[in-house]
């Protein structure tokens, strides 16, 4: 029955007026390495604008609940430093404003970390379902309809400015809405990426592109503190229009599949895996892809091995994640840095550096993980290394604008980092795990999993933060440190399984050696 790959062009080409665009300013058909550069830049700007929509929330906090800086900040066990200041609060509070009903009033805290768990706890609920469907169905048009989704209800949020609305269940249904619509995003971009790269350098290769999450994360707190000045609402608004602008462009250029267009990879490194090739990794293995098979069910997607473990590790890693993506603005507007407060803008801008930390992180742990074709000791390596970045950001970021900037940067390399690698690679791995048999159409579950789980932890960080947080901050980096640890040990078994591997190797590569030499 099968098509030749100028037929399948053909009927592809029909669909995509971008692809259709480009091939004709290119003179002739597109390559295949120019099929996966556009793949990887409209995936990237897709997912970053998902996350400039997410991060608008955290910006305008401050603006929305302007609290007392004595409030939630007076116990630090970590370090003795006295922050009152007699005019403290009524600088800081002059600095914010009086608030927006009814966040900023004495539960304005909780309230804001009510709108954060309903957002995540859909976006996790849904991103199973998005997961189910994205197998099924065109990921391209499924794409398109999450983002123009995100985009209107984003905005929604920022028109309850203009339309002076004060009930708390409108904001709270357009946040769950938005959470269900951004559902569609990770499965879908991942799926994607996954159908074009193989294995070779993919850990590499996806962490450089999951640069896309602090970027998207740096763009939307530039652009929502930039745009405070002309009013709170515009803070939403601008970051949903670019997201629907961009969902228009998914729909007009994105390829899901090489066969969609009827490319053919040129090299070992590009394209899907070719026969015999095999990753190292004992449980991140595998098999040649074969023809189209049935999309792998919920249950079945569990059961791979990896899943579980690296999923629930997730969980943890995200709550920590989470917790500084929603309320480090906040958190570093009510903390005196040498002695003075930020305003919510610049508080905003500074709070960007744990996001470019977060673009080294991910790439560092991208190239180390290919490198010693090890994912699980990579993370786990990354999310002990957060522990004491956690420490020593909390204990002493207050000394000056230098020394927090220096530190929240180390902070969210090691955050970030094992969070970009099991959200990318590691799921890309296990969605072509050897127990599918070549089966490709488990990318979207696999990926859902592991994204949805750990999208319940990132519901759950930023919910107990914004009630510990009224007592004390310390607190909150103690959960986080803790979080961190756990997060670490659930890859135990799957690091002893690389060990014991390498020690395998070793071994063997050593007699190998002993045998030619004789």
């Amino acid at each position: 029955m099968g098509s030749t790959p100028e037929v399948l062009a053909q009927r592809s080409c029909g669909k995509l007026i971008g692809t259709r665009l480009l091939q004709y300013l290119n003179g002739g058909p597109l390559s295949f390495k120019t099929h996966q550069a556009i793949v990887l830049i409209v995936t990237f700007f897709a997912y970053a604008s998902y996350h400039a929509t997410r991060k608008t929330t955290s910006i305008v906090k401050s603006v929305l609940d302007p609290q007392s800086a004595a409030t939630g900040l007076t116990f630090f066990p970590f370090r003795p430093t006295n922050f009152t200041e007699s005019n403290g609060s009524k600088r800081l509070s002059s600095n914010l404003g009086d608030g927006w009903a009814p966040f900023n009033g004495s539960d304005g805290t909780s309230l804001l970390g009510e709108l954060d768990v309903a957002f995540l706890a859909v976006y996790a609920f849904g991103m199973y379902f998005s997961g189910h469907f994205g197998d099924r169905c065109n990921l391209r048009i499924f794409l398109t309809v999450g983002m123009l989704g995100t985009g209107l209800f984003t905005s929604l949020f920022g028109v309850g400015y203009w339309g002076n609305i004060h009930n708390f269940y409108y904001y709270l249904v357009v946040q769950m809405i938005a959470g269900l619509f951004q559902s569609t995003g990770w499965p879908s971009v991942v799926a994607v990426v996954g159908n074009w790269f193989g294995k070779s350098k993919r850990g590499l290769i996806m962490g450089i592109w999951n640069a896309h999450t602090s970027i998207g994360n740096i763009a939307g707190s530039l652009i929502a503190s930039a745009m405070l000045s002309y009013g709170w609402g515009w803070s939403f608004v601008v970051p949903g229009l670019i997201t629907a602008f961009i969902g228009l462009a998914v729909f007009l250029i994105l390829p899901v599949t090489p066969e969609s267009v009827g490319a053919r990879e040129e090299d070992e490194f590009s394209g899907p895996i070719k026969s015999g090739e095999e990753a190292a990794e004992p449980l991140l293995r595998q098999e040649t892809p074969v023809e189209e098979k049935e999309a792998v069910g919920f249950i079945e997607a569990w059961k791979i091995p990896g899943v579980a473990p690296f999923a629930l590790c997730l969980f943890f890693a995200k709550l920590v994640a989470y917790t500084f993506l929603y309320w480090l603005p906040f958190y570093v507007s009510h903390t005196a840095i040498d002695g003075k407060y930020l305003s919510s803008e610049t508080s905003g801008t500074l709070s960007t550096l744990f996001d470019v930390g977060g673009v080294l992180g991910g790439i560092l742990a991208g190239h180390i993980s290919d490198h010693l074709e090890a994912r699980a000791i990579t993370a786990a390596s990354f999310m002990y290394c957060a522990i004491p970045a956690l420490f020593f950001y909390r204990s002493y970021g207050h000394v000056s604008l230098i020394v927090n900037g220096a530190l929240m940067f180390v902070t969210g390399m090691f955050v970030n980092g094992p969070y970009a690698l099991i959200t990318t690679a590691v799921s890309a791995d296990l969605g072509t795990h050897k127990s599918l048999k070549g089966n490709s159409r488990a990318l979207a579950t696999v990926t859902a999993i592991i994204d949805g789980t750990g999208s319940i932890g990132a519901a759950v960080g930023p919910l107990l933060t914004g009630y510990i947080s009224a007592k004390s901050w310390s607190a909150v980096f103690t959960m986080l440190m803790a979080a961190a640890l756990i997060a670490g040990l659930l890859l135990t078994r799957l690091v002893v399984s690389e060990v014991a591997t390498k020690i395998e190797e070793s071994r063997s590569n050593r007699a190998q050696d002993c045998s030619l030499n004789v």
